[in-house]
């Protein structure tokens, strides 16, 4: 048996409302020391100034985090207009200014350019690296920062509300990779006005919404009364557009020794009826639990993360040989 880590070998998701001013690094610490969780990370960064959806994995959903980054996910925002930022965003420095105050119909004619699939160069204030380096780092640090535009795909942008002249909210579903700043740069240079991010709040990221999230202050109350447990989400959570498919017993001891196992064809027909284009993922379910994630190659499953999971999100305490992943 391996060395055993320290903490408590819990697992699944917790969908936090992350509040203003805390770094995502700190919030994921903060879950890990209420669950005394053996392990935990995060599935997509939210700058401090930002608040909203931020999923937290414990344990063996600490897998699934790949997927959950490449989910889409909806933003809500409040672009200020006269002023642009080294940062894009309220705390940065002030670089330009204008009297220019587009209307929500100018805007609204707008945001159609920026749907489908576009081209956006990310923040020179972010966590890209160039030449190893953090861009965020040399941005800080005085050096000139140029990052290459990166296709990122834009599903709706629609005006929700415009609070006065100065400001207008807009509403974004996005894909992986799009930073909220640039849009907001690139429409304001579109309206020929300055502008920059004055609220930014994520409300959803795959199958977590804010209606269902859960804040630190909330999670830590209930982990005074050793009811923590009450706001896990399973493992699963995260894996909403892969398609399930139940195995037996014996398939599902196979797969967690990292063995492929075989299909039958009507089994082949029902997932290939629901995989996404271009997608060979399957989720291998047995009693209710994901047992792996596997690939599907010619009529079989061959498992690529394996899952070893008790009851109530907890790890069995004896070790399968398992896989890497």
């Amino acid at each position: 048996m391996g060395r055993r880590r320290k903490g408590e070998a819990v697992s699944g998701w917790i969908c936090l409302d992350k509040s203003y001013d805390l770094t995502s690094t700190h919030a994921v610490s903060r879950v890990r020391r209420i669950f005394n969780a053996q392990k935990a990370g995060h599935a997509g960064t939210l700058d401090p100034l930002a608040t909203g959806v931020l999923p937290i994995a414990l344990g063996e959903a600490t897998k699934t985090v790949p997927f959950l980054m490449d989910a889409d996910k909806v933003y809500r925002f409040t672009i200020a207009w006269g002023r642009t930022t080294a940062t894009l965003d309220r705390e940065g420095e002030t670089l330009a200014a204008s009297d220019v105050r587009p209307t929500v119909s100018q805007v609204e004619a707008l945001l159609p350019r920026f749907l489908g699939e576009i081209l956006q160069v990310p923040p020179a204030y972010s966590a890209i690296k160039v030449d190893g380096e953090r861009a965020y780092d040399l941005a800080r640090a005085g050096e000139a920062v140029e990052l290459k535009a990166r296709p990122i795909r834009i599903h709706e942008a629609r005006v929700t509300d415009a609070p006065d002249a100065d400001h207008v909210t807009l509403e974004v579903a996005c894909g992986k990779g799009t930073y909220v700043r640039a849009l907001v740069r690139d429409i304001a240079e579109a309206l020929g006005a300055c502008g920059h991010v004055s609220e930014l709040r994520r409300t959803r990221v795959g199958g977590f919404d804010a209606a269902s999230a859960v804040t630190l202050e909330l999670l830590e109350d209930l982990g005074h009364k050793a009811r923590q447990l009450e706001a896990l989400l399973p493992v699963e959570t995260a894996l909403d557009d892969i398609p399930a498919l139940a195995v037996t017993d014996e398939d599902a001891f196979r797969l967690k020794q990292g063995r492929s196992i075989v299909l039958v064809p009507r089994q082949v027909e029902a997932v290939k009826a629901r995989l996404k284009p271009g997608s060979r993922t399957v989720s291998a379910m047995a009693g209710g639990s994901v047992v792996a994630l596997c690939e599907m190659r010619a009529g079989r499953l061959e498992p690529a993360r394996v899952f070893h999971l008790g009851k109530s999100g907890e790890e069995p305490d004896v070790d399968y040989g398992r896989t890497q992943g």
